[in-house]
């Protein structure tokens, strides 16, 4: 219950407190979505990607 009390003190007893936390929770949760839906695409086309294959079409250059 004291942990409650001080996240509701520190965090959500003002409005302007509220409304950043609001903010900055959403700007890290689109953070953590975005790199982790990226990596379940990455992981699951492993090997199809570009950056994956690549150099198997790039032309070596031996002088």
């Amino acid at each position: 219950m004291a942990l409650s009390k001080t996240v509701y003190n520190l965090l959500f007893r003002r409005t302007s407190t509220f409304a950043v936390t609001i903010i900055v929770g959403a700007v890290f949760f689109e953070r953590v979505f975005d790199q982790g839906g990226d990596a379940v695409f990455e992981q699951m086309n492993r090997g199809k990607l570009w950056k994956h294959i690549k150099h198997n079409y790039e032309n070596k250059n031996e002088e």
